[in-house]
């Protein structure tokens, strides 16, 4: 799972959270708690225009002091990030992958679509086609 390290700073009446591995992500709110409620999705929105310009995802740096590390809101998002990171370390072309799965490449670049709802078992298909496998983790919250 991608967890990145963010910065919260106040700015006036706002705290703005800020990810130093995305320099062109952030978000605020009217407290810490609430500018920390909306990373997940500020995160969610870098890495999909990243992802749109077709450019590596950056390996999460380590967190500094005070720093919480965050995820994406859901696990399929986090799958999606995964399996772009997976194809371009494969050196897989979309339409190649679409080939393996016996589907068309506009289905693989929905699979690849952060923001398009797409279901779990067609993410575990892709993964295998890459001769990988899908595994989602329950944790006990700290």
């Amino acid at each position: 799972m991608l967890l990145y390290p963010d910065t919260i700073r106040r700015d006036g009446d706002t705290f703005v959270v800020l990810f130093p591995d995305l320099p062109h992500t952030h978000t605020n709110g009217k407290s810490r708690e609430d500018a920390r409620l909306h990373a997940p999705d500020a995160l969610q929105l870098g890495l999909s225009a990243l992802m749109e310009k077709n450019v590596d995802l950056p390996v999460p740096g380590k967190p500094g002091r005070g720093a919480v590390l965050v995820g994406l809101p859901s696990v399929v998002a986090s799958a999606k990030a995964e399996l772009y990171m997976a194809l371009r370390a494969a050196s897989v072309r979309k339409a190649e992958l679409a080939r393996r799965m016996g589907i068309h490449k506009q289905q693989v670049e929905r699979l690849l679509d952060i923001d398009h709802a797409s279901r779990i078992e067609q993410l575990e298909a892709a993964f295998a086609a890459l001769n990988m496998r899908l595994v989602v983790d329950i944790q006990r919250a700290a």
